[in-house]
C-alpha cells in the first residue's frame, strides 16, 4: 500500500523518475508488431475536403467571402497539426506534423466542433491530417451538450467553433509505459502553441477550457475511455465576427485531491491516474468544485540573494507584417538531430526568451488575463548555460516578471548534461538548455491532482514557442521529454521542491 499522505499525482510522478541505478531494468524492447496506428479512420461520415484552400493563391478567394472563410479555417488546421514531412522508420512510415511529438508517435486527436454555422453544419468533425480534411461523424446540434459538460464557460456563449483535444493513450504508451502520461501533455502543449499562433495568423482567438466533465466529453465524442480520454476543450471565437466577443472564464479548474489509493501495478498507473484526476459528473456548476484564487505575483518566485541580475530586454524577432513568416517557419520545424557544440549568441538567447514569455509584444494582449495558458505563475525556467558568446557558463534562474537572468551556479556543465538526459549528446553539444519546473506540492494544494495535466501542458506549450523561435532565428532546438529527474536537482542546483517538467536544447545545428 502506497504512503496516503502523498495524493496521487505526487505518487505518479514520483514512480516515474528515472533513476540512473533503476533505467536498465525498465527498459523494454520495442514490439514492433504492436506499433500504433497514429490516426484515426471513420468507417462512416461526410467527407469536408481543406486542400484546394490550402493550395490556392489567397487572391483566387479574393471576392468569395465563403472560399475566404474555408481558407482561414483550413490554415488554422494545417499549422496546428498538419502533415507536413514524411520519414521512413523501422516500423511503417512516420508522417512529421506541424507539432511536435516524442518519438514521432502523435498521441493526439483534433476534433472541431460546429454549433451550425452558415458553412459548416451543426455536429462534431474529426481532423484527418493525411488527407487534410474534416471528417463529420455526427450531424446533430450538440453545442448545449458541450456547455453543459463545460459546466457553461462563458466563452462558448457566442462562439460557433470550439476544438477539442483527446489523448490516444497505447500510441505514446507503446514506447513510453508509465511514463507516456508526462509526454503525452507534452505533446498536447506543443499542438495548443501551435493552435495558438495559427489563430493569431487567421484571425481566430482560442480560450482555453480545463475544467470539464471529462466523462460528459468522452461520451459527446463517441469515444472508448479505456483508449483514449479529452485533454483540452478550447472556444474557438471569430475575430471577424464582432458578435463573437470573448467573455474570460477561467481556463483551470480544480479536481480532487486523492490521497487513498490502493497499489497500482506497472502498466496500470497511466490509466488510473488520468481516471482519477477527472472533473466527475453530478457537479451542476463551479460553484461545488473547490474555488482556486491564482497566485497574481507581481514578483517572479526566485530572488536569490548574491547572484547577479543580467536584463534579457531586447528588440522582439520581426515575423513580418500580421505574422506572416510565422507560417513558413511552423512549415519548416524539425527536431534537431545534432548539435556542432558551437556557441550561440547571448542576443539569440535573448531573442529567443522574449518570444517565448513575453508575447505581449507579438500578439494582442487586450485581454487581461491570458486564455492561452492554464497558470503561468507555476512554471520555473532554469537554464544550464555552456556556449552561449557574452554569457558565463553556469546555472541561471530565467525571471520573467523582471526580465532579467539570475546565476546560481559557476560550472561548465556539458558532461553533466550528458548524463542528466540520458546519454544524448543533445545535452552535451548545446548551448543552452531549458528546464521548465514546478512546485508539485504547492500545484496540487491549488488544483488537486488534475493540475499534473496542466502543469505538462503550459511546459509543452513554452517548450513549443522556444522550437519556432529558434527555427525563426536559423538554431537548432529538441525537446527532451526523459532525464534523470532528482539528479536535474542535484547537479545543477534547481530548488528541490521543483520537479522537472521537461527540457529543451538549443545549439547549432551540426
Amino acid at each position: 500500500m502506497p504512503e496516503t499522505h502523498q495524493s496521487i499525482a505526487q505518487h505518479y510522478h514520483e514512480r516515474t523518475k528515472y533513476d540512473p541505478e533503476t533505467l536498465a531494468s525498465k527498459s523494454q524492447m520495442l514490439n514492433w508488431s504492436k506499433q500504433p496506428v497514429p490516426f484515426k479512420e471513420y468507417k462512416i461520415g461526410s467527407d469536408f475536403d481543406l486542400k484546394p484552400y490550402l493550395q490556392e493563391k489567397p487572391e483566387t478567394f479574393a471576392h468569395n467571402p465563403d472560399a475566404q472563410w474555408w481558407r482561414r479555417l483550413s490554415q488554422l488546421l494545417f499549422h496546428s497539426y498538419g502533415l507536413t514531412a514524411k520519414m521512413p522508420s523501422m516500423g511503417s512510415a512516420v508522417y512529421l506534423r506541424s507539432a511536435p511529438s516524442a518519438g514521432g508517435l502523435y498521441p493526439s486527436e483534433v476534433y472541431l466542433v460546429s454549433r451550425g454555422t452558415p458553412l459548416l453544419p451543426a455536429g462534431l468533425y474529426n481532423y484527418q491530417c493525411r488527407t487534410h480534411s474534416l471528417m463529420q461523424f455526427w450531424e446533430n446540434d450538440v453545442w448545449q451538450a458541450l456547455q453543459t459538460a463545460c459546466l457553461w464557460h462563458p466563452s462558448l456563449e457566442n462562439t460557433q467553433l470550439a476544438i477539442i483535444t483527446t489523448a490516444v493513450f497505447y500510441r505514446s504508451a507503446w514506447r513510453y509505459e508509465d511514463r507516456a502520461y508526462r509526454r503525452i501533455f507534452l505533446d498536447t502543449g506543443h499542438l495548443l502553441g501551435n493552435i495558438e499562433l495559427a489563430g493569431a495568423i487567421t484571425d481566430y482567438r482560442p480560450h482555453l477550457i480545463g475544467g470539464f466533465i471529462d466523462e460528459a466529453i468522452n461520451d459527446l465524442l463517441y469515444i472508448d475511455p479505456e483508449q483514449e480520454g479529452a485533454t483540452v476543450v478550447m472556444a474557438l471565437a471569430d475575430l471577424l465576427d464582432v458578435k463573437q466577443n470573448l467573455p474570460l472564464g477561467k481556463t483551470a479548474l480544480p479536481s480532487t485531491t486523492e490521497t487513498n489509493y490502493p497499489s497500482i501495478p506497472d502498466g496500470e498507473l497511466l490509466k488510473y491516474f488520468h481516471f482519477h484526476t477527472q472533473i466527475q459528473s453530478g457537479i451542476t456548476g463551479k460553484q461545488n468544485l473547490p474555488t482556486v484564487k491564482p497566485e497574481k505575483s507581481l514578483e517572479d518566485k526566485y530572488n536569490f540573494p548574491f547572484c547577479d541580475k543580467i536584463s534579457t530586454i531586447t528588440t522582439p524577432i520581426n515575423w513580418g507584417e500580421n505574422l506572416s513568416d510565422l507560417e513558413n517557419t511552423i512549415y519548416k520545424r524539425r527536431s534537431t538531430r545534432a548539435y556542432s557544440g558551437d556557441n550561440l549568441t547571448f542576443d539569440e538567447l535573448k531573442s529567443l526568451l522574449d518570444f517565448t514569455y513575453q508575447s505581449q509584444n507579438y500578439i494582442d494582449q487586450s485581454l487581461d488575463n491570458s486564455p492561452d495558458y492554464f497558470d503561468l505563475n507555476l512554471i520555473e525556467t532554469f537554464i544550464a548555460v555552456s556556449g552561449v558568446k557574452g554569457l558565463d557558463s553556469g546555472c541561471y534562474y530565467y525571471a520573467p516578471k523582471a526580465q532579467e537572468l539570475r546565476q546560481i551556479r559557476f560550472k561548465n556543465f556539458r558532461s553533466e548534461l550528458h548524463f542528466l538526459c540520458l546519454g544524448q549528446e543533445l545535452g552535451r553539444d548545446a548551448g543552452a538548455v531549458i528546464f521548465h519546473t514546478a512546485d508539485l506540492k504547492t500545484a496540487i494544494g491549488q488544483y488537486g491532482d488534475r493540475v499534473y495535466r496542466y502543469l505538462h501542458l503550459d511546459a509543452g506549450h513554452l517548450g513549443q514557442k522556444l522550437n519556432l523561435a529558434a527555427i525563426r532565428l536559423n538554431l537548432g532546438v529538441s525537446g527532451i521529454g526523459g532525464f534523470f529527474d532528482d539528479q536535474v536537482n542535484d547537479v545543477l542546483g534547481i530548488p528541490a521542491d521543483e520537479a522537472v517538467l521537461y527540457i529543451t536544447t538549443l545549439g547549432r545545428p551540426r
